[in-house]
């Protein structure tokens, strides 16, 4: 595999401000990073760089509590690491914003934002004020975002398959049965588009069952859970009630330390009575309450199973607590952490178990609007292929909600960022004054990306990126990077949506324009002692010592 081709420093003078020029440092000797956030956003982008584009490598993650993780997404990556430098921080918190708007799009803000600073610096080394670069770079942002439109030449009908717009988005992650896999997104997605042409994308629900393979995933209607009906009761079919409870079904803190102090048999029948008592009165709070679902994250007692199947009710045992909480945010009841009804119990039509293969899921269905319609079941064999195959459907998903509010897809491959970079450095030669320099430095910072896409590809650098200059010279700005060379995006099918692009370069240009400001990191210096953490202490070290009276002993 070919080694990385580094983006030469832009030709610059030397002396852009009216500033005095730097002294030239002596041979061997370190040179001192002018943006302090450079080395932190270099840091970050050597872990994610490779990571990048559909020929990305994936890492293996360690967490906390000791489980290894297969995962080549930005986004979980950046959340495992353990970062102090207060720039790589607040890069990654500009990464999530991007995740969480667009679906996708943290590996291109970090990348974009490193190699953005990293240009600046050359720029300020070459005298450049950093008040006149920060307006030159949002007025090259400001040109970039006005040019991404006219680059735009295909868009989705509103009653076209969104089949091959989702794709070419999907196909970014490592999961095995795209093709597939994309079929269910689109349906599932065109299934529950609203009559108004939007989609809400909590009408569309996603459910992970271990066992058998990708090609056994599956549509179903309403919300499926991976969950087991507990009790006899394993369907509700007209007017479920349903509520949620976080604690044991049984007696409260049955694990307790206790002692139970019984002199006689006659105690032990009172105790035992009593305690069915409780459970019987339980219970029957719940039938009272015309509750007839019960989901339980916790122990269950069999005693209160028993009396649960007596008066009717529907036991479900969930299997993680992140399952609870959605269905709480979608049913609109809170989670109890007792054994006792809500205020306001959950309702939907029907509850049942659906047996899949070997595994099985609960099946919540409603007729009313702001409700899962759809729930797209995974399989798989091992959990880390269940996970990539989640986060690309749940990428699809918001990639055809961005496409419902705005249907442009502009070239992807790295075509837009060479097409812009191409632009961008032709009007750069053309201006005075410091727009031209940053012009050309935000399109060294764009051509970087398709130089990472050739790089993850095993290509050679340099070839690429010559075939793709001199392609897009000629005006061809439909070609990008491919497995094996060069591509016509057109031809292939490979697309970005103009939304997630559009709003990544807001986040790398905000991100970047707040760091262009600090040149130095202020660490408050942390306590040695508990008498650091006294302001009294610290006021009276901060006080002049007294001043010794002489006197005769002292001499």
């Amino acid at each position: 595999m070919a080694s990385r081709a580094t983006s030469a420093p832009l030709q610059l003078p030397e002396c852009l401000g009216p500033g005095p020029r730097r002294r030239a440092r002596s041979p061997g000797a370190q040179e001192r990073h002018l943006l302090s956030s450079v080395p932190a956003a270099q840091t970050l982008a050597r872990v994610i760089r490779p990571c990048y584009g559909p020929h990305g490598r994936q890492k293996l993650l360690v967490t906390a509590r000791g489980t290894n993780v297969f995962t080549g997404y930005a986004a979980a990556i950046l959340r495992a690491l353990k970062l102090e430098h207060p720039a790589a921080r607040l890069l990654r918190e500009a990464a999530h914003t991007q995740a969480e708007s667009s679906g996708d799009g943290a590996a291109f803000v970090v990348l974009l934002a490193e190699a953005l600073l990293q240009q600046a610096e050359h720029l300020l080394r070459a005298g450049l004020p950093r008040s006149q670069l920060r307006q030159a770079y949002a007025a090259a942002t400001a040109e970039t975002l006005a040019l991404l439109p006219s680059l735009s030449i295909r868009s989705l009908g509103p009653l076209e398959d969104p089949f091959w717009a989702l794709y070419s988005v999907m196909n970014t992650h490592t999961a095995s049965q795209m093709d597939y896999l994309t079929k269910l997104v689109a349906h599932a997605c065109w299934a529950t588009k609203e009559l108004d042409g939007s989609l809400h994308r909590e009408r569309v629900g996603v459910c992970t069952l271990r066992g058998g393979r990708l090609e056994d995933s599956c549509l179903l209607p309403g919300l499926a859970l991976c969950a087991n009906p507990c009790g006899q009761v394993t369907a509700v079919l007209t007017g479920a009630r349903v509520a949620l409870f976080v604690c044991a079904f049984g007696p409260a803190r049955p694990n307790a330390p206790a002692t139970a102090r019984l002199s006689s048999p006659d105690d032990l029948s009172k105790f035992r009575k009593r305690n069915e008592q409780l459970i019987e009165k339980q219970v029957a709070q719940l039938e009272t309450a015309c509750i007839n679902v019960a989901v339980v994250w916790g122990d269950i007692d069999e005693n209160t199973l028993t009396k649960a199947d007596k008066y009717g009710i529907m036991v479900i045992q969930a299997r993680s607590r992140t399952d609870i909480v959605y269905l709480s945010e979608v049913l609109g009841t809170p989670l109890m952490p007792y054994l006792l009804p809500p205020l306001k119990p959950g309702k939907c039509q029907r509850v049942y178990q659906q047996e899949l293969g070997e595994g099985s899921v609960v099946i919540f269905e409603w007729e009313c609007a702001g409700t899962p319609a759809l729930s797209l079941v995974l399989r798989g064999a091992t959990a880390e292929g269940l996970k990539s195959a989640e986060q690309a459907v749940y990428h699809g998903i918001d990639a055809y909600f961005q496409l419902c509010q705005d249907p442009r897809l502009i070239p992807g491959a790295g075509a837009t960022e060479m097409a812009l970079a191409k632009i961008l450095s032709e009007k750069g030669s053309k201006l005075e004054g410091p727009n031209g320099p940053a012009f050309l430095a935000f399109a060294q910072a764009l051509q970087s990306l398709p130089e990472t896409l050739a790089e993850n590809a095993g290509l050679v650098v340099s070839e690429v990126m010559a075939e793709m200059s001199c392609a897009h010279q000629a005006g061809n700005f439909l070609i990008g990077v491919g497995a094996e060379g060069i591509i016509n995006v057109a031809k292939e099918e490979v697309w970005d949506t103009l939304v997630a692009k559009a709003q990544g370069l807001r986040v790398v240009t905000d991100v970047a324009l707040q760091l262009l400001n600090v040149d130095e990191i202020v660490a408050r210096k942390s306590p040695t002692n508990q008498q650091d953490l006294n302001p009294v202490h610290q006021k009276a070290r901060e006080r002049p010592s007294p001043v010794k009276k002489s006197t005769p002993w002292n001499n």
